[in-house]
């Protein structure tokens, strides 16, 4: 990534460059055009769909979405496009195959969700608003008229060079049926009716997006070269297109996944301590490409956290900025205050403090296993518990690992192979916490 010098008026532009938010753009005008606004000029209107899949955004959406917010505070008016027609289909673009349909009281639950969820990061009144539209709302059209007025400007040799499409045709096993491959028609025209009805002039997606994109410009160009009586190919650049990376960590594995599972933006489905969690835990190798991507902090600021990242990387000071960050942004600040409350309970002998549901909480992406309240009436063994729960693979190893130094009980080393545990080693009454090295964890759970 670029490493800029730090100053703070630099053009938006020059901001996502430093921030790597730029990986393609279709037209080396595009830096002109957003820098009008800053000189006293017209601002841009841009737009980014969103698909409705789930009834939440999961974190790799933050890209996007917080792009938008970076334009709209400088003063570009900025919607957002939840796609209820489009997401009856499915866009093809990055899948091996064909996704199952949605119904419509499911689809609708999802929009409902995510137009919650947009509304947690885009200023929806006051001055400069952001829009949340449903594309749904502009296919009204018969399919008569939709192949007569925007199917004859795309020929099918063109469709079938973008690779989202050429990927589904080479794959025998799957292929591409045709209502996926209409729908790089459904995204353009998409572009198109937002710019003839909000003067939309720049689409933001993911790298990904780069055919469905240029799609859209196409048919905006062709369009207009048909109204003016004009080669299509002549015109000069109206509208943009703007691609970002697709988040991607350094070894290769795919952002925003756990062992658990997706992280979402929805408190409901991933929980603040979980979200810290995922954050705080970012390899080093990672850390400064995120706080760049889904952070505000200046550029001097950013530039510092790498710098002590590499002289004293084991005090994790990125890692935990980044967590701190991410979480009062999603979820505000008392939230964030809940969290890290938590976690530094969790790492130490406060965790006796803690009260049952931010022990599950703290605890719900890790191993676990229910035993009935009378199972702890006479003592237990650890040794025992280290193999139940699959910490160690035998008797022996358990006693070898205690005495290595390596076993904890409720953050609490132990040190006697022989050692066991009643009732009244219980967290909050119901729960014990083994640990195996910093990350091997189990939870026991005596409330059955």
């Amino acid at each position: 990534m670029p490493n800029a010098s730090p100053g703070q008026n630099r053009t938006l532009f020059a901001d996502l460059e430093f921030r790597g938010l730029v990986k393609q753009t279709t037209s080396p005008d595009l830096p002109k055009e957003m820098a009008q606004k800053e000189n006293g000029g017209p601002a841009m209107t841009l737009y980014c769909g969103f698909d409705p899949t789930a009834n939440s955004l999961h974190v790799g959406s933050l890209l996007p979405l917080l792009t938008l917010r970076r334009f709209q505070e400088k003063g570009h008016k900025v919607i957002a496009v939840v796609g209820g027609a489009t997401g009856m289909i499915g866009d093809p673009s990055g899948k091996s195959a064909e996704r199952s349909f949605l119904s419509e009281a499911d689809l609708a639950k999802n929009l409902a969700g995510i137009k919650g969820v947009i509304a947690r990061f885009l200023k929806l009144d006051g001055p400069n608003p952001a829009l949340v539209l449903n594309n749904y709302d502009w296919f009204g059209m018969s399919y008569l008229a939709f192949l007569r007025d925007v199917g004859k400007h795309f020929t099918v040799n063109h469709m079938m060079a973008k690779e989202s499409v050429r990927a589904r045709l080479e794959d025998r096993e799957h292929g591409i049926s045709y209502t996926e491959f209409s729908y790089m028609l459904l995204q353009a025209y998409d572009y198109y009716w937002l710019n003839q009805k909000h003067g939309c002039n720049l689409q933001i997606g993911g790298s990904d997006q780069w055919g469905n994109i240029t799609a859209g410009i196409e048919l905006i160009r062709r369009i207009r070269a048909h109204h003016e009586k004009r080669d299509a190919e002549e015109m000069k650049d109206a509208t943009f297109g703007l691609t970002m990376p697709l988040v991607m960590k350094a070894d290769g594995t795919k952002f925003g996944k756990s062992e658990s599972g997706t992280i979402w933006l929805s408190e409901d489905r991933t929980s603040p301590y979980q979200l810290y969690q995922y954050f705080i835990q970012a390899a080093d190798a990672d850390v400064g490409m995120l706080l760049r991507y889904f952070t505000f902090l200046p550029h001097d600021e950013i530039l510092r956290l790498e710098a002590a990242m590499k002289s004293a990387p084991e005090k994790r000071e990125a890692q935990t900025r980044l967590a701190q960050e991410l979480v009062k942004l999603v979820h505000g600040e008392a939230a964030l205050e809940k969290a890290t409350g938590a976690t530094q309970a969790l790492f130490g002998t406060e965790i006796r403090n803690l009260a049952k549901p931010a022990l599950l909480e703290a605890f719900a992406g890790a191993a676990s296993t229910k035993k009935p309240r009378s199972a702890i009436a006479a003592p237990l063994t650890v040794v025992d518990l280290l193999v139940e729960a699959g910490l160690c693979n035998g008797k022996g190893a358990a006693r070898k690992d205690i005495q290595g130094g390596g076993i904890y009980l409720n953050n609490e080393r132990v040190s006697d192979p022989a050692a066991t545990v009643t009732a009244k080693d219980l967290l909050a009454d119901f729960a014990l916490i083994l640990r195996k090295g910093k990350k091997s964890y189990h939870l026991f759970r005596f409330d059955g």
